[in-house]
């Protein structure tokens, strides 16, 4: 039996080979979603509405999430454990107007293509694409034959384009030397993007992965400055699939030290980045704030280990059309240096809060040959935060 779940949707699907025809069949109750706040953990800053990279106007998320079998591994075959995310930055009403950009690299053991042009250029042209390690090449030439379908060539016909897409490894769970990532579920995530509520945990590319030895995935969170720090809003939505168990910290507390357990035996995960800002940054700004993102992360107690991919992307969705070549020139808005500070806190607490979630807003799982990993005890989590005195007023 294949479960393929669509954005937030869950369809089973059956299938007799790896090559049958996937028919829709019943979709089962979907999970109650619990995220960090609900558990009483502190965070600091104000989140938006949404609490949600969305939260930044125009920003949208889709999801193709693939679940299939269970049992001893046979490859090709499954079981399947992965799925794509797709972060459209404009949204669908503004596909082929590039936003400025900016990226960084905290552990280089992992793939993010297209960067580049992005550090080159300072645009960011395209869709953001997240799935598992081995669907990086098929997610990118999906990424190119989609925009190409929603018009990015020009009038001669003449058109390139070098996609953004990352990943993380979710082999624990995961069939992925199966290559059970397709064209038309990368497609899927991009057509069924959309603003409003993120769903988390083991969706879309985040659904096999694994994060300080618990049950990781997509996470997602978004913090609003004050008005005298400009108003804006920054949200970030991480694959997180990084990370030991004993390092595992949640608002000051031990929480890895105080739940031991291994899942493997030594770090073999990653962690992708995206943050969103509808404050008006150049590029190198851009790279600033996705530097930042390292100390969010670090604050969830990772250390970015050797076999770890940490790569991050950071984009505004401020000065719309800066990169049409119709005008000589452009006239561009931009915040001072010396009026950065807000943004980097927003942006250290928006990821922290974002893996977190990834954590808590999810269940435990069982992939290939057995294998199973945990979800985050929620009532262990509490029992925890009280003990140190961390507990949410």
């Amino acid at each position: 039996m294949i479960s393929k779940i669509f954005g937030s949707g869950l369809v089973l699907l059956a299938s007799l080979s790896p090559l049958a025809a996937r028919e829709p069949q019943t979709a089962p109750p979907e999970k109650t979603a619990v995220r960090a706040r609900a558990l009483g953990i502190p965070f600091d800053g104000i989140p938006g509405k949404l609490n949600a990279i969305t939260d930044v106007a125009g920003v949208e998320v889709g999801f193709t999430t693939l679940v299939e079998g269970e049992g001893k591994l046979e490859v090709g075959n499954g079981p399947v454990r992965t799925g794509v995310t797709a972060i459209v930055p404009r949204g669908h009403g503004s596909l082929n107007d590039p936003v400025y950009a900016g990226t960084f690299c905290l552990n280089g053991n992992g793939e993010m293509t297209g960067t580049a042009w992005v550090e080159e250029s300072g645009f960011l042209e395209g869709p953001v694409i997240i799935t598992n390690t081995h669907s990086v090449g098929v997610a990118r030439d999906a990424v190119i034959a989609w925009r190409l379908a929603h018009g990015a060539a020009d009038k001669t016909g003449y058109w390139w384009s070098l996609p953004v897409v990352a990943e993380t490894w979710d082999g624990w769970l995961n069939d992925i030397n199966g290559f059970h990532v397709k064209a038309e579920d990368v497609t899927h995530a991009l057509d069924t993007a959309k603003g409003g509520p993120v769903v988390e945990g083991s969706v879309g590319g985040g659904t096999g992965m694994i994060c300080y030895e618990f049950k990781g995935g997509t996470g997602t969170a978004s913090r609003v400055l004050g008005v005298k720090a400009g108003g804006y809003t920054v949200g970030a939505l991480v694959q997180a699939n990084c990370g030991r168990r004993a390092q595992l910290t949640i608002a000051g507390v031990p929480m890895g030290k105080e739940l031991p357990g291994t899942v493997y035996p030594k770090e073999t995960g990653s962690i992708i980045i995206a943050v969103a800002t509808d404050a008006p940054l150049l590029p190198g700004q851009l790279k600033r704030l996705a530097r930042r993102a390292s100390l969010g992360l670090a604050r969830t107690g990772s250390i970015s280990g050797n076999g770890s991919g940490d790569l991050f992307i950071a984009f505004s969705t401020a000065n719309p059309g800066a990169a049409d070549p119709a005008q000589p020139t452009h006239s561009v808005e931009t915040v001072p240096n010396d009026r950065m500070d807000p943004l980097f806190e927003a942006t250290v607490q928006a990821v922290e809060e974002a893996i977190v979630n990834a954590l808590v807003d999810n269940r435990s799982m069982t992939g290939r040959d057995e294998h199973k990993v945990e979800a985050l005890p929620h009532a262990r989590v509490r029992e925890l935060l009280k003990k140190y005195n961390r507990v949410a007023d």
